[in-house]
């Protein structure tokens, strides 16, 4: 029997993933714009901080074999998406502050 993840759940798994460029997790980051669990399979749609971002690879590997690691899946999808567009107001505020963005 498959355990069911919710999406709080594979959230707080992806916050080991880390931008290398940024040094901030992905979701604190506002890259993930969804993640989701179908019967056997997970899901994840996540962004980059620009159309020209070199990483884009890496983090999709990284967030495929950490989600491997802790849920024991190995249905693993991630998608790359470019809607809506990544911008700084995704990310927490803490890390709005930390790299000099003004807090809403």
């Amino acid at each position: 029997m498959t355990t069911t993840f919710t999406e709080q759940e594979l959230l707080d798994m992806l916050r080991a993933v880390e931008d290398p460029e940024l040094g901030y997790n992905i979701v604190d980051l506002g890259l993930v714009y969804r993640a989701e669990q179908k019967g056997e399979w997970i899901e994840v749609d996540f962004t980059l901080t620009s159309p020209g971002c070199p990483i884009g690879e890496q983090l999709r590997t990284d967030i495929i074999l950490t989600l491997r690691e802790k849920t024991g899946l190995n249905a693993i999808r991630a998608n790359i998406v470019w809607e809506p567009f990544w911008t700084a107001e995704r990310a927490s505020a803490e890390i709005r502050l930390d790299l000099g963005y003004p807090i809403w």
